[in-house]
């Protein structure tokens, strides 16, 4: 059976890095098994859910690389939820609860103080046909609860292995709510029915759920999928990543220059046994991927780890990858010059300003700045024109080390690091050069 996975988020927020961490996890498992994935858009919450983070979802997914063979908008499904309701509520599993959320507090409160968990005590279920008929006549709105089968509901989960979860120890999920509009427990089982989805890989914050949903499965006549719970990704505090909490969004990662294969190298391996390295093509990490490298302990995010991993993709990638990217008129000698120096891509149009623009050198010492001058090489400039040169200047003054090269560094770039002036002085040219050492701004 061909492997048919999804990764289906919420159109609520832009994507962060813990759920970006989800969709990457499910595209390597379906390219490695030679599988399908499905990017289904959860919008049935109306409220929240808008147009403009659907598109952007689709958006950072293609900037990562990571596509999709099958697409799903749940707000076009309304009406197969509604029927799945019917056939639940005519096999007795969905029942009517007409309480109000401060009834329901109240009870939570009661139990709490009893001593006893906080869940549902089923009350709906006593109410005769006659009394749910005249709530429903009076204009009482009522949300609909799926019916627990008591007992022990297992798994074999392909992170955590054998999972046992008692439903006694659950309160019957709400399905529908007052409104009439179907909850992510209901419209998931029903789109994973249809579109036979065989594998879902999520975080271990839906443990509990899932044995929810396999008695939904159940219910329903559909398939019970495989099912993977990873560990979820704390921040740097040790803290749950998520939209509300402001987790790094992947729209601010790539404003601020990091690569997506920079991203995929972290997220493909944090919370496994591999170690985290760069890779420069996915189809290294889909080769080196298997699920069941993924460990129980919580992995913690670094950005400075992801930065550093992005540093050197900078560092290693030729000049046709990045070409387009790059300030008009550069060429593969200036790329060579300054990858080296580079932390993001857009790094390079400091030293492009520096070799093509015009700076204010930083020139202290006019005296040795004259002498500098008066034994600067005739151009054009090569390879060995730096070497040439600063021999000279270090014959001439006695000058060696720091004191040597530094106040030329400044004169030169304005800055007291970079890349090899090697490779920058031939760039640079002489002319420029020249000024820059005569202290005008060039």
């Amino acid at each position: 059976m061909t492997p048919i996975l999804r990764f289906a988020p919420s159109p609520t927020g832009r994507l962060h890095l813990g759920n970006v961490r989800t969709a990457i996890v499910n595209w390597l498992y379906a390219r490695k098994s030679g599988g399908r994935l499905m990017l289904r858009i959860d919008d049935t919450d109306l409220e929240r859910s808008t147009a403009e983070h659907a598109v952007a979802i689709e958006t950072d997914l293609k900037w990562l690389g990571l596509t999709w063979d099958l697409f799903v908008r749940q707000s076009d499904r309304f009406a197969e939820y509604a029927a799945a309701a019917d056939k639940l509520r005519a096999s007795g599993r969905l029942y009517p609860c007409f309480e109000t959320p401060e009834e329901l507090e109240l009870k939570r409160k009661l139990a709490l103080s009893r001593g006893r968990p906080p869940i549902y005590d089923r009350a709906a279920l006593k109410l005769t046909p006659k009394e749910i008929a005249d709530k429903l006549a009076a204009g009482e709105k009522p949300t609909w609860r799926f019916k627990l089968e008591r007992g022990t509901t297992a798994w074999t989960d392909l992170v955590r292995g054998p999972v046992e979860i008692q439903a006694g120890s659950m309160s019957d999920p709400v399905l529908i709510k007052a409104d009439g509009q179907p909850l992510y427990t209901l419209s998931s089982v029903v789109d994973d029915i249809a579109f036979e989805i065989t594998h879902i890989i999520r975080g271990e914050d839906h443990v509990a759920n899932t044995a929810v949903q396999i008695q939904l499965f159940e219910a329903l006549g559909g398939k019970v999928p495989t099912f993977a719970h990873f560990s979820l990704i704390a921040d740097a505090q040790g803290g749950k990543l998520s939209k509300r909490a402001g987790a790094i969004s992947l729209e601010n990662l790539r404003d601020d220059g990091i690569e997506p294969m920079s991203i995929l190298s972290l997220l493909a391996k944090l919370g496994t046994s591999d170690p985290i390295e760069l890779r420069t093509d996915q189809t290294q990490l889909v080769g080196e991927f298997d699920i069941a490298k993924f460990g129980r302990s919580q992995p913690k995010l670094d950005i400075v780890e992801l930065e550093h991993l992005n540093a050197k993709l900078m560092h290693a990638l030729p000049f046709e990858a990045v070409a387009d990217r790059l300030p008009a008129g550069a060429d593969a000698a200036f790329w060579d010059a300054v990858r080296g120096n580079l932390l993001r891509l857009s790094d390079a149009g400091v030293w492009w300003q520096v070799v093509h623009g015009e700076i204010t050198p930083d020139v202290n010492d006019r005296d040795f700045m004259a002498t500098a001058a008066g034994l600067l090489p005739a151009g054009p400039f090569d390879g060995d024109s730096w070497a040439r040169w600063t021999e000279a200047v270090k014959a001439e003054t006695g000058r060696k080390g720091r004191s040597l090269f530094l106040p030329l560094r400044l004169a030169l770039t304005g800055l007291d690091h970079g890349p090899e002036l090697a490779r920058l002085l031939p760039l640079i040219g002489r002319d420029k050069a020249l000024k820059r050492l005569e202290g005008h701004a060039a």
